[in-house]
C-alpha cells in the first residue's frame, strides 16, 4: 500500500492531549501504524548517566497512532484527506498525492 503520510510532511493532531496541535513528521513506522511527530506527544524519562551521554530527566517525542492525525492541506491550511493520481503521459507516469480537499498535489 501507499504511504498516505511521509516524513517531512506537516500534519495536524485529531486527537489526545495535543489535539488542534501542528507538526512536521519526523519518522513513520508503517509496520506498528505509528508516526513521530515534532514536539508532539512529549514524554519525560529517566536516564542513568553513562560514559558517553549525561543522565537526567530526558524530553523527546513518543510515537503515536498514525489515525489520530492527518494531513495539513497545502493550500486552504485544514486537515485533508489524501488521494492518488497518475500525471504525465507514457513513460513518465507518475503517482502522486493528491489532498482531497482542495485538489493540490502534495509531492511531485
Amino acid at each position: 500500500m501507499a504511504a498516505k503520510i511521509k516524513k517531512g510532511d506537516r500534519v495536524l493532531v485529531l486527537a489526545g492531549k495535543d489535539r488542534g496541535s501542528e507538526g512536521e513528521v519526523l519518522a513513520v513506522h508503517p509496520q506498528e501504524d505509528r508516526i513521530t511527530v515534532k514536539g508532539i506527544n512529549m514524554i519525560r524519562r529517566h536516564q542513568k548517566q553513562t560514559a558517553t551521554s549525561e543522565g537526567g530527566i530526558i524530553s523527546r517525542e513518543a510515537k503515536m497512532h498514525i489515525s489520530n492525525v492527518a494531513l495539513k492541506d497545502p493550500k486552504e491550511g485544514g486537515a485533508t484527506k489524501v488521494g492518488f493520481v497518475f500525471q504525465g503521459e507514457g513513460d513518465d507516469r507518475k503517482k502522486v498525492r493528491v489532498a482531497k480537499k482542495s485538489g493540490e498535489v502534495i509531492d511531485g
